[in-house]
């Protein structure tokens, strides 16, 4: 018996070895089919009511084709002047941080950051300007990801549930439905807003002549960036583009722009929007969102904005249930 337990242990071993090889190198474009999965998935919903599930996956999953193919175009002819100018404005804001009268501890940390985000995001981006056919590839993946979640939805969650061991089943549960409200506070509130946000920011620079494409682009990237600080936001991008057209003599182009930015940008969509969506806030700390989302991305790279809020989230739990179970035992 001990014989066959190892030997059924090793096949086991090496079966899982083997899909970790053959699943990694798409892990990303997975994770991230998943991701859109879950924020369009009420809108498949409503859409399958009307046309069927099916249908409805294969519209959604056409309009990401889509949408996917063009950002890849726009990567290959944009990628050098957004790269340019990520970098630009990244300095010029670490520059402007750099003026306060910061603590010395501060100071350095910040000038060691103002080194290295512009040169990891290099890399990264130089990665992908590369290897434009394993981007393509990716998508792909992504894509045919998408359509399948969509259509299996309610399989899959049946499936998770009926897996749960009996024994820990309540803790289990306790588990999925904090990484639902974490993904729903991330995901539907806070970067379904900053992405929203990013585009018009985007727009706005292209339609009243701030910058060219690709730094429109990167502004756009800024302001989703800036919406993950618990201080800063998208109001930050839009002033600095009104402050340079007053500097540049401007002043009603300026004063358009804020405008522009006030309702399409920040604040107003904060007041109308988050309220309906959910504010990040509400689900999720904002500490274990800001110290995931950063840590996450270090660690994996652009999906790891998902994978380190929730899973610090589920950590959180796992000490509350820890904490509930000593208080118990000692009562």
């Amino acid at each position: 018996m001990e014989l066959e337990a190892g030997i059924w242990i090793a096949v086991s071993l090496i079966v899982l070895y083997l899909v970790w090889e053959t699943v990694s190198p798409i892990l990303s474009p997975i994770i991230l089919a998943v991701t859109l999965a879950y924020i369009l998935y009420p809108l498949h919903e409503r859409l399958a009511k009307k046309t069927g599930n099916r249908a409805s996956a294969f519209i959604m999953t056409a309009i990401l084709t889509v949408i996917t193919f063009l950002f890849i175009i726009g990567f290959a002819l944009w990628i050098n002047d957004v790269k340019s100018s990520l970098a630009y404005y990244i300095n010029a804001f670490f520059e402007w941080l750099l003026t306060w009268n910061l603590p010395s501890a501060v100071y350095e940390l910040l000038q060691k950051l103002a080194e290295d985000i512009p040169k990891r995001f290099e890399e990264y981006v130089l990665g992908y300007t590369y290897s434009l056919p394993k981007l393509s590839l990716q998508a792909i993946v992504m894509v045919f990801a998408f359509y399948g979640m969509l259509i299996n939805a309610r399989t899959i969650r049946q499936e998770v549930y009926s897996l749960l061991p009996p024994e820990n089943r309540e803790l289990a549960i306790k588990l999925l439905e904090k990484a639902g409200e974490t993904l729903h506070g991330l995901l539907r509130g806070w970067l379904a807003i900053s992405i929203l946000k990013g585009v018009f920011t985007a727009g706005g620079f292209i339609i009243f002549g701030l910058a060219k494409p690709g730094g429109a682009i990167a502004a756009g990237i800024f302001t989703v960036i800036f919406e993950l600080l618990p201080v800063f936001g998208g109001w930050v991008v839009w002033l600095a583009g009104a402050v340079y057209m007053l500097n540049s003599g401007n002043v009603v182009g300026a004063f358009v722009f804020a405008l522009y930015g006030i309702v399409f940008i920040s604040p107003l969509p904060d007041v109308l929007l988050r309220p309906r969506l959910g504010t990040r806030e509400k689900g999720v700390n904002a500490l274990i969102s800001l110290v995931g989302i950063f840590g996450g991305y270090l660690a994996f790279g652009f999906v790891g904005i998902i994978i380190g809020p929730v899973a610090l989230s589920l950590l959180a739990t796992l000490v509350e249930e820890w904490k509930e179970v000593k208080g118990r035992s000692a009562g």
